[in-house]
């Protein structure tokens, strides 16, 4: 069985194909930093314009250069959210065009399911159950895993994802965009210990927030400003703030993982997103797996972005559920994970 994913999320184009009987087949993958980099975030609109340009020639380049024709595919997986609704439906539409036009099934994917379920395409993945720290620029979850759609919620944030805390504060810091692996970047030659910055809803629950450190990196770098009669922060002290508030990320994260395991009485870890490529958070995590006695699992740092590779192993745990008529293209912005239904043994 070959099933083609395609991902359309928000600001990477991906397509891939994955086999179950070889694993990932082929993958290619755009993103659009150039074209948003200069209004400092993604714009909707032109996203959708990008993906609708590319994603074609893009599946078409992965199928020649597998040597795969159209009808040697099985399935069409695609994100149907949660994401930006004009991308969405990009990626879905092209999906429901082709999946008509082969006779195949159609898979609608929920983009978070496919990211927590990316650690499976590596050599050794994780077994069931596990909890999953769900990571990006728009969420940050706590889920415990008992089976492929067998989902519950143990926390999330109250307020800003930890990617997109990321991003405002490196804006905070003029930093260029895309703010996270910036920020992360300039972390490196600075002191975590240099600004004592809090650590919100620390101990206290599964749940989390990020709103009020990032507001007190930005009431801390404008007393700096004062100070220096308006001017901008010196090199040395960006780096000090950035690493310092990487440091407030990844103890918090690092800490509610812990509380997680504990409540849900499991030693497995699967980090998931964008965010789980942070090389720091990737060391707190391994040194307190050695300390606590659990292990961490992740998908490598070119599957913890949007991916279409996620996309299609996720359609191909799905293809029990597909159904026959006319593929309906399916776009949701909001879709919570816990309302998916669990996958039947066996399927």
């Amino acid at each position: 069985m070959r099933v083609l994913g395609i991902e359309t999320s928000c600001d990477e184009t991906g397509v891939a194909v994955y086999d179950p009987a070889c694993g990932l087949v082929a993958e290619v993958l755009y993103s659009q930093v150039e074209i948003h980099e200069r209004f400092g975030g993604v714009v909707p609109e032109l996203a959708s314009r990008d993906h609708a340009a590319r994603l074609a020639p893009m599946v078409k380049e992965l199928l020649e250069g597998a040597g795969i024709g159209l009808g040697d595919l099985d399935a069409i997986a695609y994100t149907a959210g949660p994401g930006l609704i004009g991308a969405l439906m990009v990626g879905g539409s092209l999906a429901a065009s082709l999946g008509f036009a082969l006779g195949v099934p159609v898979l609608p994917v929920h983009h978070m399911e496919a990211h927590l379920l990316a650690a499976m395409l590596e050599p050794n993945p994780p077994e069931f159950p596990f909890v999953a720290l769900l990571v990006s620029g728009g969420h940050t979850q706590l889920v415990c895993v008992r089976g492929h759609g067998d989902y519950a919620m143990l926390g999330s944030t109250l307020d800003d994802a930890a990617g997109e805390a990321f991003d405002k504060v490196a804006r905070l810091l003029g930093l260029p965009y895309p703010g996270g692996p910036a920020l992360a970047a300039l972390a490196d030659s600075g002191d975590p210990e240099a600004f004592a910055l809090p650590r919100p809803l620390f101990n206290k629950g599964l749940d989390l927030s990020f709103s009020g450190l990032k507001t007190a990196v930005r009431l801390l770098l404008e007393k700096h400003r004062a100070a220096e009669n308006g001017s901008g922060p010196p090199a040395a002290l960006r780096a000090n703030v950035a690493a310092s508030f990487q440091a407030a990320v990844v103890d918090t994260l690092a800490n509610k993982c812990r509380l997680a395991l504990a409540s849900a009485d499991l030693q497995r870890l699967v980090i998931a997103g964008g965010v789980g490529a942070n090389r720091a958070l990737r060391a707190r995590l391994k040194a307190d797996g050695q300390r606590h006695g659990f292990v961490v699992y992740y998908p490598r740092p070119g599957l913890c972005t949007d991916n279409g590779a996620m996309i299609a192993y996720a359609g191909w745990r799905r293809y029990g559920e597909a159904t026959g008529g006319i593929p309906q293209v399916i776009a949701r912005p909001r879709w919570p994970l816990d309302q998916l239904l669990p996958v039947p043994a066996g399927a």
